[in-house]
């Protein structure tokens, strides 16, 4: 029992990986409120998109380099995020 439940956790944890990496950094900065952020972020949604297209196509054995610029592409938009709500903090505090 205890081997099956351990088989499916990681089983699991390998569908969640997986889902994550396939899935595009979301857009969550206000365009009127933040406008430059808002584009920065779209830039960053289209250069995923474009190395899960390369992946996709295989285009070339990217030795896990492109997985890694996805998730340094994901850590930017939440930078991103970040940086606007920071901006909206130091706004209110005026």
């Amino acid at each position: 029992m205890k081997k099956t439940s351990f088989v499916l956790f990681i089983a699991f944890l390998l569908i969640l990986s997986a889902a994550l990496s396939y899935a595009s950094p979301s857009r969550n900065v206000s365009s009127k409120r933040h406008p430059n952020i808002a584009a920065a972020q779209k830039l960053v949604r289209q250069a995923f998109e474009k190395i899960k297209i390369a992946q996709d196509k295989n285009e070339f054995d990217m030795d896990g380099h492109a997985q890694k610029a996805k998730e340094l592409l994901d850590q930017a938009n939440n930078e991103l995020k970040q940086a606007a709500e920071a901006a909206n903090d130091h706004h209110g505090k005026r």
